[in-house]
């Protein structure tokens, strides 16, 4: 009796033994179960996240904008677009102007180079004269976006550009309706430019479909644009002195259709009516004057094409691949469609005509993030 209880006792004391072993077992598995995810967890969160460190790396960005010229109200919103578009993703424009000088151009693109900005912009460039300028860019890892400039044989170069042939369709369509189909016109258009180019194309199908729309004068100089147009087209109004002589002028270009605008009001010619291409501020108020010339213009948003630009040429800086050409669509403004009660500016004109204003092309997610975090600070 004595010995089965001793071992009964043994038994006992055997399994509560290996109960606390298992205890102190499970135990010590629980804690180092909870105490690895705490501890990754705070190493995953003491290192940026790879987007935050993407998005780091493009603020500070040193941007060079060389411009053939920078003539007239729409080439200054333009500006300011690709000003205000740098200055929110954190970085800082040097403007690189050339007054319509085509080796100085060349030379400013060689300066933008060798003083080694991030990205060059690049606004109504020459192909031919600026290759030596791509190319060392090129060699030197420097990203290019150009606008309006016919750069589509240089690889790597994203080139922006409006419908041009659109632009001079939509106006030159309107002026026929108007004129009825027939009539004397004036053209204002210079060659060389890539934009202007693209606009003949335009020009010449328009008077096959209308032959009994003639021309009687063509000229056009981008030097002084405004001054010159006006200076010969009033030349152009002594040799056609009498009412019905011409019926519209036709200008490639929105200073060319100031100057026109000017010469046939001087003159008190109000029954010729101007048709533009291109449209900003001061352009807007000419338009809507009643006692204007210039009734109807085709245009994109100057600020809004700066803004696209400046986007393309941070995809690139931030290692993506960009489409080769990107086209932006314009819109047609007529008089007709403007308030007469009050004049508006080109941040109001969205709400006469469709399709006008701000985009959102060239837009990215963490674009949007820099810009987010640039505007927190």
């Amino acid at each position: 009796m004595t010995q089965r209880k001793f071992k009964g006792t043994w038994l006992a004391l055997a399994l509560v033994f290996v109960l606390v072993l298992a205890a102190c077992g499970n135990k010590e598995e629980k804690n180092a179960e909870s105490s690895a995810p705490a501890s990754a967890t705070s190493s995953a969160s003491s290192e940026p996240s790879e987007s935050a460190s993407s998005v780091d790396a493009l603020k500070g960005k040193k941007i060079a904008l060389v411009m053939r010229f920078n003539t007239g109200t729409f080439s200054a919103q333009y500006v300011d677009g690709v000003k205000k578009q740098v200055e929110k993703f954190g970085g800082q424009v040097t403007v690189l102007a050339s007054e319509n000088d085509l080796a100085k151009m060349s030379a400013n693109l060689d300066s933008a180079v060798n003083q080694k900005f991030d990205g060059i912009l690049i606004d109504h460039g020459d192909a031919a004269a600026l290759t030596n300028g791509l190319n060392k860019a090129k060699e030197a890892g420097i990203p290019i976006v150009a606008f309006d400039s016919g750069l589509q044989s240089f690889e790597g170069i994203t080139n922006l550009a409006q419908n041009d042939q659109q632009l001079a369709e939509f106006t030159l369509e309107k002026l026929a309706e108007e004129a009825g189909g027939k009539g004397n016109i004036v053209k204002v258009w210079v060659a060389g430019f890539p934009p202007m180019e693209s606009r003949q194309i335009s020009y010449k199908a328009f008077t096959q479909k209308y032959p009994d729309i003639k021309e009687i004068a063509a000229f056009g100089d981008a030097s002084n644009p405004q001054l010159d147009t006006q200076n010969k087209l009033e030349a152009v109004l002594k040799q056609y002195p009498n009412k019905g002589d011409i019926t519209a002028v036709w200008a490639a270009w929105d200073e060319f259709a100031k100057g026109a605008a000017n010469a046939i009001k001087q003159a008190g010619r109000d029954e010729i009516k101007v048709y533009g291409i291109d449209l900003s501020d001061e352009d807007l108020k000419m338009i809507q004057d009643p006692t204007s010339p210039w009734v109807a213009s085709a245009a994109v948003d100057p600020t809004s094409i700066g803004t696209v630009q400046v986007r393309f040429l941070y995809q690139k800086l931030n290692g993506d691949t960009t489409e080769p050409v990107v086209q932006l669509e314009p819109v047609f403004v007529h008089r007709d469609a403007l308030p007469k009660d009050k004049v508006i500016t080109t941040a109001e004109l969205s709400q006469y005509v469709e399709g006008w204003g701000s985009s959102d092309l060239g837009n990215t997610d963490y674009l949007k993030e820099l810009e987010a975090s640039v505007g927190a600070k």
